[in-house]
């Protein structure tokens, strides 16, 4: 049966250019306080400039053509002094709009404005070419934002290869969770990174979960030109209470179109399929959403759609003075490496604390390299030591029988490695199978923020 074409109409008055912004209040007081709130903290307005030293990308690539990139080390000079541990807490620099979520009454709206933060969570990614740091294993990262934004995360390194990160966010209003691993190909003219994993949340008050996936993100101009980032996709929003769904659609970019770039497009249905709303917007600047009035079927088999006015849910935040020379990093960014003096009781294996990447903030890129091989070889001795413990208690004899000592340099069996990451258990998570998805996940267990409070981390490895 062939798909009919979709016909929108909006109310909006033909001068008018703008839309309407959203008249609620930034945060909802909860009922009840859940989650206990720090005291205020002085976080930075800037970082140290970006050292004027010229890279050259396809020199390194060149030669990993098809290869899998995350097991392949890298310089940091194709970094930003941000590990993806701290990218991850970056996503909620738009936690006003789960906010703003959770105070609707009505859940197609709620799922209007959970549709806006997923598509929020990719804006920093517009001017940010560099790479994050990898994490090591059982490396974690804490933001605390209770005493500005209402909200605290953890997040934990939990499995080498393949790389998989667990994460936790939650405020009084809606907690959400997620655990994925990034796959990274150089296909010679452009880089893709996937994202696989769901992502999940939860609103406190009426139980709503809702899931959805990540789309892929393709970095062009790899062997010429000035690197610039696609995000292109499509992403279901997926309300498991209700059957609620948002279908959206991150326009590929086309030279030849007159589409405005970086485009995003969506539905709200209920679970009959009806439509109840458009989203529109592009994934760099603004979202909003225009309610339909009418849905009809008219000459043609054409399945035309009348709107009212939109109504603006987020929009992207300015750059702050000099970002261009610091990263292109927003405020938010560049308060996620703040100083670990300025974190009471900062847990040892915290990316604060990673003297490579401190290094490298701190414009020191050779110290950081150096630095850098000096970590990634410890964690290869961790990871053998680890693996041995698997074949026997004493851990002389282990070596013995595959050869070696600890400290060789003679490769363990990749089956005892492979054995290693899939038994290898993490510190702050658990896995368990979500219920409405059947899927396992990786869910918090509460532990860290225990330790936290005795300032206990006798658990924690040493990674730096």
């Amino acid at each position: 049966m062939p798909r009919r074409r979709l016909h929108f109409k909006s109310k909006r008055s033909p001068k008018e250019t703008g839309s309407s912004s959203y008249a609620g209040p930034s945060r909802s007081a909860p009922e009840k306080r859940i989650i206990p709130v720090r005291k205020p903290v002085q976080r930075r307005t800037s970082i140290p400039p970006k050292p004027n030293i010229s890279l050259n990308l396809w020199s390194f690539l060149s030669n990993c053509i098809g290869k899998e990139l995350t097991k392949i080390p890298m310089p940091v000079n194709f970094s930003e002094p941000l590990s993806m541990l701290q990218r991850l807490s970056e996503n909620f620099e738009y936690s006003y709009v789960l906010d703003r979520a959770a105070a609707c009454t009505n859940p197609l709206e709620q799922l209007a404005y959970v549709s806006a933060f997923v598509v929020s969570s990719y804006a920093s990614t517009a001017l940010r070419v560099a790479k994050p740091f990898n994490p090591l294993l059982n490396e974690t990262y804490e933001c605390d934002r209770t005493d500005d934004l209402g909200w605290r995360s953890v997040a934990e390194q939990v499995s080498h290869h393949p790389p998989v990160a667990a994460f936790h966010c939650e405020s009084d209003l809606w907690y959400t969770w997620f655990d994925f691993s990034i796959s990274t190909k150089f296909r010679g003219r452009y880089l893709q990174i996937k994202v696989n994993g769901v992502c999940h949340l939860v609103f406190r008050k009426t139980g709503y979960h809702y899931t959805w996936t990540k789309i892929p993100l393709t970095v062009h101009n790899i062997i010429v030109g000035r690197l610039w980032i696609e995000n292109s996709g499509e992403i279901d929003i997926i309300n498991h209470t209700t059957g609620d769904k948002c279908h959206l659609t991150f326009k590929q970019y086309s030279y030849f179109s007159s589409e405005v770039p970086r485009r995003v497009t969506g539905a709200v249905t209920d679970k009959t399929g009806k439509v109840h709303g458009i989203i529109g917007g592009t994934w760099d600047e603004f979202i909003e959403y225009a309610p339909v009035i009418t849905d009809n079927t008219g000459s043609s088999n054409k399945h035309v759609i009348e709107t009212g006015p939109p109504v603006q849910l987020w929009r992207v935040s300015p750059l702050p003075p000099g970002a261009d020379k610091m990263y292109n990093f927003t405020q938010f960014a560049m308060q996620l490496n703040n100083r670990p003096e300025d974190e009471p009781n900062l847990c040892p294996t915290d990316s604060r604390l990673r003297p490579d990447q401190r290094l490298m903030e701190e414009g020191l890129w050779d110290e950081a390299n150096a630095e850098k091989v000096r970590l990634e070889e410890k964690q290869r001795m961790r990871r053998r030591e680890m693996a041995l413990k698997l074949l026997g208690t004493d851990g002389a004899d282990s070596a013995a029988a595959v050869g070696g000592s600890v400290a060789s340099s003679t490769p363990l069996p990749a089956a005892l490695m492979d054995t290693l990451d899939q038994t290898h258990k993490p510190l702050w998570f658990e896995k368990v199978v979500d219920e409405d998805t059947g899927l396992e996940t990786l869910k918090f267990n509460g532990k860290y923020w225990k330790c936290k409070e005795k300032n206990d981390w006798s658990v924690c490895p040493d990674l730096y």
